[in-house]
């Protein structure tokens, strides 16, 4: 089985609870450092953790979306290779260009920390998902406001690039938007944490679908 690779920039902090979660669920993961380069062809998929990637200066990821990784990861990105970013590393993804639209802080300019309801508009092929499904995850965040123009968040609808939504906004995100996919599917940002429920003793197990989702494409 080939290794998921699971990118770490300075800053990031959520890369043990990926590992974690990874190897419970069957998968290999691999760490990646924000200065490697590699090709494509070595991983089955990548992920991008959350956490505060260079102390979250200028915007949320846009240093990281310059780091010399990314060159690498856009490659595989195009050539079809599943790639999910959760909080920062959606946020990384954003500014990359490999994501539309943008987060931004959060209405009410305070960090959020709780568990939230989200439900599936359109499954991913990798990550899974099923329509109308609701499930809990927690979210962490400051700047996690979805915001995209109104025409293109249409579009996104039209062409089922809306993951998931919240069901109870907690940060102000335009249409309720917690995760998009690129117009491929392959790509996909989340600002809930799966990760961080995918043991009893967490709370909740809903998290390890995602993982296991993967598992079964790649076997």
């Amino acid at each position: 089985m080939k290794p998921v690779g699971v990118i770490r920039f300075l800053g990031t902090n959520c890369d043990r609870d990926i590992w974690q979660a990874l190897q419970d669920c069957g998968l290999k993961p691999k760490w990646v450092w924000f200065q490697d380069q590699f090709h494509w062809k070595d991983y089955a998929a990548f992920i991008l953790p959350g956490g505060f990637s260079y102390g979250d200066y200028l915007r949320c990821g846009a240093l990281a979306s310059k780091a010399p990784v990314m060159k690498s990861l856009t490659e595989a990105a195009c050539h079809g290779v599943p790639v999910l970013g959760i909080c920062n590393g959606f946020q990384i993804l954003c500014e990359a260009g490999l994501l539309p639209g943008v987060l931004v802080q959060n209405q009410g300019l305070r960090f959020i920390d709780s568990w939230e309801p989200i439900r599936c508009v359109s499954s991913n092929p990798y990550w899974g998902g099923v329509p109308q499904e609701v499930i809990q995850l927690p979210i962490a965040h400051g700047e996690g406001r979805y915001y995209l123009d109104e025409g293109e968040v249409k579009k996104l609808f039209d062409e089922e690039q809306v993951w998931w939504t919240y069901e109870e906004n907690p940060n102000g995100s335009l249409e309720d938007i917690a995760g998009v996919m690129n117009e491929l599917k392959n790509v996909a940002g989340l600002m809930p944490h799966p990760e961080r429920a995918v043991f009893p003793w967490m709370g909740d197990e809903s998290g390890r679908s995602f993982f296991q989702s993967l598992l079964k494409m790649i076997l």
